[in-house]
């Protein structure tokens, strides 16, 4: 008798849950869920579930030019400086010349001068060939320093006080502003003063 009473009651078991696969419209049996471990870590797909924050509910972060409120921007830096350079001089000067030398060869003094341009920051530079230019013994010459030591204004000098001042100190290149007479000879002379 326990026996048939065994097998009624699988039975009848057997049958509720096939009851349950086969209606559809049959409500899940509540099953409670098991508390979780306080040692067990965050699997990876509970972590991916976790939704990102929305980036329009976000807070506008600040610029990195923000002004503090009742404090004034602050002033933009200078541009910086022109570098001096070949770029920045202007055209040969058909006036100037760097004196370096003189010869007397031909019967007449000639300067040995080389042309050039006036550079960045406005100092005279010499470039291109050497040449001869004669100068008349007459000419009307203005030095300053280095030829006249300690002389900032122009005083005039003669032709031979320049020509000795050349013997002693050759291919110093210092620059001169010059005029030629009709002839082609340097008529007037004036040095331009360098610090």
């Amino acid at each position: 008798m326990a026996a048939l009473a065994v097998c009624g009651v699988l039975a009848l078991t057997a049958c509720q849950n096939g009851d349950d696969l086969a209606a559809p419209d049959a409500k899940p049996t509540a099953v409670a869920p098991a508390p979780p471990t306080a040692t067990a870590p965050p699997t990876a797909s509970a972590t991916a579930a976790v939704p990102a924050p929305s980036k329009t509910g976000a807070a506008p972060k600040p610029s990195a030019t923000a002004t503090p409120a009742g404090k004034n921007p602050p002033a933009p830096a200078p541009p910086p400086a022109p570098t001096c350079g070949a770029d920045h001089r202007m055209p040969v000067s058909p006036d100037t010349i760097a004196v370096h030398r003189y010869t007397p060869e031909g019967g007449m003094t000639s300067l040995i001068v080389q042309h050039g341009t006036y550079g960045c920051p406005g100092r005279f530079e010499p470039s291109g060939e050497w040449t001869y230019i004669p100068i008349a013994e007459t000419a009307k010459i203005t030095a300053t320093a280095p030829i006249l030591t300690t002389v900032v204004m122009g005083r005039p000098i003669s032709t031979s006080e320049l020509t000795g001042w050349l013997d002693t100190h050759p291919d110093k290149g210092l620059p001169f502003r010059y005029h030629l007479n009709a002839a082609g000879v340097i008529d007037t002379l004036d040095e331009i003063y360098v610090k």
